[in-house]
């Protein structure tokens, strides 16, 4: 993969995995070997993991991540985004507010054989809380 198909490719996948929320391509995205670095604990740290993350993320939210900066070398790409987060579902004890909250953070993938084999990730779920509290 070039340098600018490695961030096409990183950007249908957010595209379609995060703001969309079809797992269900998730192998078209993901090497056999995937790891991810940045689940909550209770989650294993692979390609199970993550679609489990995804699918408790979208019973609480309907999110859009957008995409602000992006900078990749071969095998590797770091996204800054924001994340839009309508609230529409439980999420930490918080009641649906149909808030809309927005956040950053980063995303640093790792990609083998055409596809992401590691992921890392700094979100900050913390402020998200605070700033549904806030406003419910």
């Amino acid at each position: 993969m070039t340098i600018q198909e490695q961030k096409d490719f990183i950007g249908h996948y957010i595209a379609t995995i995060w703001n969309l929320g079809d797992t269900g391509r998730l192998e078209q995205f993901l090497h056999p070997g995937y790891v991810d670095h940045s689940l909550p604990p209770a989650l294993p740290g692979n390609a199970t993991g993550l679609q489990q993350w995804i699918a408790l993320t979208h019973e609480s939210f309907q999110p859009e991540t957008i995409i602000e900066e992006q900078v990749a070398e071969p095998g590797k790409c770091i996204i800054k985004v924001t994340m839009r987060m309508k609230h529409i579902g439980l999420w930490r004890g918080i009641s649906p507010t149909g808030l809309t909250v927005s956040i950053p953070g980063y995303r640093c993938f790792r990609l083998q054989d055409d596809r992401i084999a590691e992921h890392w990730g700094l979100i900050d779920g913390n402020a998200l809380e605070r700033k549904l509290a806030l406003k419910s």
